[in-house]
């Protein structure tokens, strides 16, 4: 199944999730069969998980216009680019969303390209001093943790969070086990 058909199915299946929680709708969606332990499905689905969970919470946006969009911009995300960029696509993903829900492009300049950058600055700081390998879900953790406390302080909303464990360790062969702040 090629990224594009992935990504379709998410944008789909995702419109059918209930609850305010990014975190709970992510990890339904990460058990369905077409969503890999890594990969570039993740660049999609993240950002799609943060719209979903900002709109059940009575964010303002056209829900479907809204991940449409997103599964555009994912799609231009290439996979590995957090050994490649040096960027992690969870976390871009979610500044995605954000970009998104406030309308922000390269010229925006009422604060939010600021605060995005700020954002993704703060996730992947997180990341940098977990260090690798790669693991999409514990990004995604990470991406989310990040997402809600930066939703609840910029919008008229609040987003669910609760405390996380991993649920995927034993599907992930280069688990960092312990050293991973989700790992049970």
């Amino acid at each position: 199944m090629t990224t594009e058909e992935k990504a379709k199915l998410i944008i789909s299946d995702i419109q059918k999730e209930k609850g305010c929680s990014p975190v709970r709708i992510f990890k339904n969606m990460a058990k369905k069969e077409y969503i890999s332990i890594h990969g570039p499905e993740h660049h999609i689905l993240d950002g799609a998980c943060l719209l979903t969970a900002f709109y059940n919470a009575g964010g303002k946006i056209d829900l479907n216009t809204s991940l449409n969009k997103l599964m555009n911009e994912g799609l231009k995300m290439p996979g590995a680019m957090c050994g490649l960029w040096g960027i992690c696509g969870a976390i871009t993903s979610i500044g995605t969303a954000l970009a998104i829900i406030d309308g922000t492009g390269p010229l925006t300049a009422d604060g939010s390209w600021g605060e995005h950058m700020a954002f993704t600055s703060k996730a992947i700081g997180e990341l940098g001093k977990i260090n690798g390998p790669r693991c999409c879900k514990r990004d995604a953790m990470i991406a989310f943790k990040h997402a809600v406390e930066y939703v609840n302080t910029h919008y008229n909303v609040h987003l669910d969070y609760e405390k996380q464990e991993c649920d995927f360790s034993a599907m992930n062969a280069q688990c960092i086990k312990e050293k991973c702040p989700f790992y049970r």
